[in-house]
């Protein structure tokens, strides 16, 4: 990390990230994300790779990733380079996950547009 590196404090980070102080804690505490640096008076001081930590796990948690799994992909990076087959398999799980909703949510946007189109003009069978 440079001297010159750009540190946040948690209340920055809430405000550019939207999570909570009490969010930030816990992600910290679970070991959702590494110890953040702290200053001479213990203040943390997020940096701008914490940053974008936080936007992947927003990203992770809109999957609807568990908590419990986003955690063990932050263990697993923190192991290191060793782990990268592990780690994909794990985002792959995942995105076949987010696949399957998807698949479903397109089958009920097209109920949903068919029985719109029922009131516009066409009848309705009761439903």
């Amino acid at each position: 990390m440079s001297l010159t590196e750009t540190r946040y404090t948690i209340s920055e980070v809430e405000a550019r990230t939207g999570l909570s102080q009490h969010t930030l804690r816990w992600y910290e505490r679970i070991g959702l994300m590494p110890q953040v640096d702290r200053s001479h008076s213990g203040q943390r001081r997020f940096t701008d790779g914490d940053l974008g930590w936080l936007a992947f796990v927003g990203k992770l948690r809109a999957t609807g990733m568990s908590v419990a799994d986003m955690v063990r992909y932050a263990e697993l990076v923190r192991a290191g380079e060793h782990t990268s087959e592990a780690r994909r398999e794990l985002l792959e799980r995942t995105r076949d996950d987010v696949r399957a909703r998807i698949a479903e949510l397109s089958d009920a946007l097209a109920v949903l547009d068919l029985k719109i189109g029922t009131y516009a003009g066409r009848t309705c069978n009761g439903q």
